[in-house]
């Protein structure tokens, strides 16, 4: 076995494990985000929770896409069609009930644990994105690099998150919530039409 091969197998595994812990944080994430929205009435919270949810399946793609070197280039289309139609479903629904929040000035409980949940995503999504466009640069896998742009979108997400519950909890701003939803909305619909055309990003 030469060395060139070595190392993209390892390469290949270091990839897996990313995907591994990327799948657990957002699995765990969903979950906290979801309830916490659902008991808070935060819509971005809910929002950010579906989003979770998306990237869950981005990563169970990215694992079957890794686990066989010579993945079928007409299959990982056809799957990063189906995660782009998942993000522009999840834009529709924010969108939707973010306008409705304002319209009916819904007034959000404070989410100390959203507050909690969106500081700690902002520290370890930039980490997993930067270790994934390193290794997708070393395997030259544009459904990796795709995967970590999705990755850095979660961290982008989680600045707008905090920033609408932080103005809700300390200044009891209501409409910063659904603010930072709808701020939310054309970052996830970028991020859904290249999906959906098969495309990956320039992650560096």
């Amino acid at each position: 076995m030469t060395v060139s091969v070595q190392s993209r197998e390892a390469d290949t595994r270091s990839g897996r494990r990313l995907e591994i812990l990327t799948l657990g944080w957002n699995v765990v994430e969903a979950g906290v985000a979801i309830t916490a929205g659902v008991t808070a009435g935060s819509i971005a919270l809910i929002g950010f929770g579906a989003d979770s949810v998306v990237e869950s399946l981005s990563s169970v793609v990215l694992l079957w896409h890794l686990r066989w070197s010579e993945a079928d280039p007409g299959r990982e289309r056809r799957a990063l069609r189906l995660v782009g139609v998942c993000f522009l479903l999840l834009a529709a629904y924010v969108g939707f009930d973010a306008m409705v929040a304002l319209v009916r000035r819904e007034v959000p409980e404070a989410s100390l644990v959203g507050i909690g949940l969106s500081a700690l995503s902002l520290i370890v999504m930039p980490i997993l994105a930067r270790a994934k466009v390193r290794v997708a640069g070393r395997l030259d896998s544009a459904a990796l690099a795709a995967d970590a742009r999705q990755t850095s979108l979660c961290a982008y997400l989680s600045a707008i998150l905090l920033g609408g519950l932080a103005l809700n909890a300390a200044l009891g701003w209501w409409w910063a919530d659904p603010a930072a939803a709808l701020l939310m909305v054309p970052i996830i619909l970028r991020d859904g039409m290249q999906a959906l055309r098969g495309e990956a990003c320039d992650c560096h």
